[in-house]
């Protein structure tokens, strides 16, 4: 069996609506990248990764294009590890992180997918199959929301089958944010789990002081208190603020998640197979943090990272993202009481409507024609 085919597709997909949070600013699209692969025997396999906005979209494509494609053309698609080393040592010097890793990552996540529809076995099966459902919260873009609009939004959750919630913070006024969290937790009970997200916007200093502000509001983590490259700084956030913290989804490799976990700068990790080197990166990481007796969680892309932490045991929650596809999905996500069900179809299972995603199909250029 080998690859005959390797197609990269881009796509610029609109938001419902604008979104803002603490660090990116107005997000009204984002984009998406997808890798299809096929054998020479019609094997197929499909992944994508995906930025913010349509920055990197078109290099990512490109990239995989004109480096990656290259490289599998004639090569066997079950050996995920050796192209997995093969694709990193390629990418290396120009890039350990970046748009390198999110090209890798569409690649890996086809490459598994194939390798799972080889065996006619679910991914969440395929990779270990612990559970086939994860506990799911509902993650908004809801920096700019009032307080009601916020509560409304978390309705939506709840009647969507969610139980537990995220929201968007990291203004100069922390006795602002305790309103808006008091006001959540009024509104969810004693006994749902509230999350919130500050996507690196304080220092290390500001973010203990929040913390210790938020106390009376039994927060189940804080997410990116602060940058994640400060592993000290977030050790302390949580030894000093008292809430444990959650990060991860802007570290791009196993060795920076060793790291950051090793030298206790985060209780919860959050990978994403889409920026982390795939679903081979994630399962590593997986490992590492049940290792040192961490349970992981996910960053977006939720209709793929199910099956990820279905198969695992140290599963913490699935974040259900605002940046989504679920309006050209043949088979949506199935949430029920809190859970999303990992789907029972061969490989990951997630099957895209091509023909209604076509309209936001963009062509790029690539030096290999």
């Amino acid at each position: 069996m080998k690859i005959q085919k390797v197609e990269t597709e881009l796509y610029h997909v609109p938001l419902s609506r604008a979104m803002v949070d603490a660090i990116h600013g107005v997000q009204k699209e984002f984009s998406l990248i997808v890798v299809k692969i096929t054998t020479d025997d019609g094997a197929t396999g499909m992944g994508y990764t995906y930025s913010v906005g349509q920055v990197g979209g078109t290099s990512i494509a490109t990239l995989i294009h004109d480096n990656l494609v290259p490289l599998l053309i004639g090569e066997d698609p079950r050996r995920i590890e050796h192209l997995w080393e093969k694709m990193w040592w390629a990418l290396h010097y120009v890039g350990r992180s970046g748009i390198a890793v999110f090209a890798l990552s569409a690649v890996d996540t086809a490459l598994w997918d194939l390798k799972a529809r080889l065996t006619d076995e679910p991914l969440w099966r395929f990779l270990g199959g612990h559970d086939n459902k994860a506990e799911a919260y509902g993650g908004g873009i809801d920096f700019e929301l009032s307080i009601d609009e916020l509560l409304k939004q978390t309705q939506g959750f709840l009647d969507a089958g969610l139980n537990a919630i995220k929201i968007k913070i990291g203004r100069d006024s922390i006795a602002q944010e305790c309103e808006r969290i008091k006001a959540m937790r009024e509104f969810l009970g004693p006994n749902r789990k509230l999350m919130v997200d500050v996507n690196m916007k304080w220092s290390t200093e500001k973010a203990i002081r929040a913390a210790r502000a938020f106390e009376p509001y039994d927060l189940y983590w804080i997410e990116e208190p602060t940058i994640p490259d400060d592993i000290e700084g977030n050790r302390r956030i949580q030894v000093e603020g008292g809430i444990p913290v959650a990060t991860g989804e802007n570290l791009h490799s196993i060795y920076e998640f060793r790291q950051m976990i090793a030298d206790g700068g985060v209780s919860f990790p959050d990978a994403d197979i889409s920026n982390l080197g795939g679903i081979t990166a994630l399962m590593k990481v997986a490992h590492i943090a049940e290792a040192h007796n961490r349970n992981l969680t996910t960053h977006g892309i939720q209709e793929m990272h199910v099956s990820c932490l279905a198969a695992i045991p140290n599963a913490s929650l699935l974040e259900i993202h605002a940046f989504r596809v679920d309006d050209f999905l043949v088979h949506p996500l199935e949430i029920k009481d809190g859970y999303a069900y990992a789907s029972d179809r061969p490989g990951h299972g997630v099957v895209i409507d091509w023909d209604k995603i076509a309209k936001h199909k963009i062509a790029f250029k690539s030096a290999q024609g």
